[in-house]
């Protein structure tokens, strides 16, 4: 059976860290499901939640180059349930408004990883910093300025 993203899958859960779940596949491949795709709720100890030998559904998120498999149990019970309600009591309705259909074409965001997550963290923080230091020197009277 060949693992393509987007595909759900049974598997069972092999092994348990702190930062998540390793899941085998069909075939024999292992895939790793994040402490942040294991619930919609926030997750402090995946213990709660998993345990070794359990059997899970899940959804392939992203395969790498190197062969790594992201896989998510939240993801994989979103489309099961549709009559799961995002009608949530307070709260302002905020997130109501952003779920209407646009009139462009029906665009809808792609989610990203975990590692484009990090990623756009990383150069945001970067240009946060760089952007301090300028407004910082400038204040002091540049490189090398001498007070006298």
């Amino acid at each position: 059976m060949s693992i393509e993203v987007g595909s759900k899958l049974q598997g069972k859960v092999t092994g348990i860290t702190h930062f998540g779940a390793f899941v085998e596949l069909p075939g024999g491949t292992t895939g790793l499901v994040h402490i942040s795709e294991v619930a919609d709720n926030y997750v402090k100890d995946i213990n709660d939640h998993l345990k070794v030998g359990d059997q899970v559904e899940v959804k392939v998120m992203n395969i790498e180059k190197d062969g790594k498999i992201g896989l998510s149990i939240k993801k994989a019970k979103e489309n099961a349930a549709p009559t799961h309600s995002h009608r949530g009591g307070g709260g302002g309705g905020g997130f109501q408004k952003s779920r209407r259909p646009n009139n462009r074409g029906g665009h809808q965001p792609t989610a990203l990883t975990f590692e484009d997550k990090v990623s756009k963290f990383l150069k945001d923080s970067e240009d946060r910093l760089s952007t301090l230091k300028r407004q910082t020197e400038s204040k002091r009277g540049g490189r090398g300025a001498r007070r006298g």
